[in-house]
């Protein structure tokens, strides 16, 4: 087996190191620091950027500008975006815009696809239902009326639901399948309220009330909704990877120089201990990461689907990430919870990503029904 990436991924990677090379955490918004939204919008000077890099089009073909690379390439990208904190759609708009590429219509193609490459547009996705925890496709429903299709319901914790042009929704109809809807900010029949993550960053509350779209703005492809959740799942995964790593460095260094009885902490068998230990999380987290992202680009068959895979690496990363910037905090002192600092605003970060997608006691969940459904020889 070879598990190296290809020289196109590689380069996607090298790429973003680049870009990301300008953004300092220190000077992300602190959500200890500012009540209510730590801004009114992404970074939209960052943003540019990307689309000048060709990195908001990885997963989109050549004819509507893109690179045609895989899961793998947008989460490598995605791992160099979280390590400093980078406030951008990244993740919703190119899963979003890879949806659409992968089962959308040609119309919804043709009007989206080449735009939000280019960073003109921005897509998200309502992935998080009613509550945070119920699936999301059963918080709206959506039936047929004449040539177009009604939606009723309410999607939480939308990111960056206030900036996006369109928003995916999830909806279940009454034969029991899953359509996406396609929404337009603003659109007649939609209401859109602030919240808040915990990292500061403003999410929507967007609810339907007989909100009506034409057929060329719904998919109604089976799977359509699965594997976007699937994708979104492991880019998150991505995220959490690759904030962990940066914390782990800052504890590594901040251990090293830190002295007590006149030798660095870093030399004292409980720090090293722990830290040890997340530097375990972390090597099971990435290699969770890259088999269920494998499983996404490939579509190679398993003993299980590959939502199996998402979830094993769901679990791994929202537990050890949580457990990373823990013990970081912990062997940082005082320092840590310094607003001064930017662990803090990793903190707070990480504790989004926990829970985003839904927490690892849901992804147990769901890998329990799976094994139920297909038992392992």
């Amino acid at each position: 087996m070879d598990f190296t990436f290809t020289e196109e991924q590689q380069a996607a990677a090298e790429a973003a190191r680049g870009v990301f090379a300008g953004v300092a955490p220190d000077a992300v918004p602190s959500p200890a620091l500012t009540p209510g939204a730590v801004a009114d919008t992404y970074d939209q000077a960052l943003w540019a950027t990307l689309a000048d890099a060709d990195l908001l089009s990885l997963l989109l073909d050549a004819r509507y500008g893109g690179a045609g690379l895989d899961a793998i390439a947008l989460c490598l990208v995605l791992r160099e975006s979280a390590r400093v904190l980078a406030r951008v759609p990244l993740l919703e708009s190119s899963a979003a815009a890879a949806a659409v590429q992968a089962y959308g219509g040609e119309e919804a193609k043709a009007d989206l696809l080449a735009r939000a490459g280019r960073g003109e547009m921005v897509l998200t996705v309502a992935a998080h239902g009613r509550t945070g925890h119920d699936p999301a496709e059963q918080a709206v429903t959506a039936r047929q009326d004449g040539g177009t299709w009604v939606l009723d319901g309410v999607q939480t914790a939308v990111p960056w639901a206030h900036d996006a042009d369109v928003t995916l929704v999830p909806a279940h109809t009454g034969t029991g399948r899953t359509v996406l809807a396609l929404v337009p900010r603003g659109h007649e029949g939609t209401v859109l309220a602030e919240q808040f993550s915990t990292s500061g960053e403003r999410l929507g509350e967007l609810r339907l009330e007989s909100a009506r779209l034409a057929a060329r703005d719904v998919i109604d492809a089976d799977g359509a909704w699965e594997w976007l959740r699937d994708l979104l799942a492991t880019g998150t995964c991505a995220l959490a990877l690759g904030l962990g790593e940066r914390v782990l460095r800052m504890t590594g260094d901040y251990t090293s120089k830190r002295e007590q009885f006149g030798f660095p902490i870093a030399t004292f068998q409980a720090v090293a201990v722990q830290a040890a230990d997340r530097y375990i999380d972390l090597r099971a987290m990435e290699a969770t990461l890259w088999q269920a992202a494998w499983r996404i680009s490939s579509g190679a068959p398993g003993p299980l689907p590959a939502a199996g895979d998402v979830a094993v690496a769901k679990i791994w990363a929202a537990e050890g990430v949580r457990r990373v910037v823990q013990t970081a905090q912990h062997l940082h002192g005082g320092f840590g919870a310094d607003v001064d600092y930017p662990l803090h605003r990793y903190h707070a970060w990480a504790k989004y990503l926990e829970l985003s997608l839904g927490p690892a006691s849901a992804h147990e969940e769901t890998l329990g029904d799976l094994l139920a459904t297909h038992p392992l020889a």
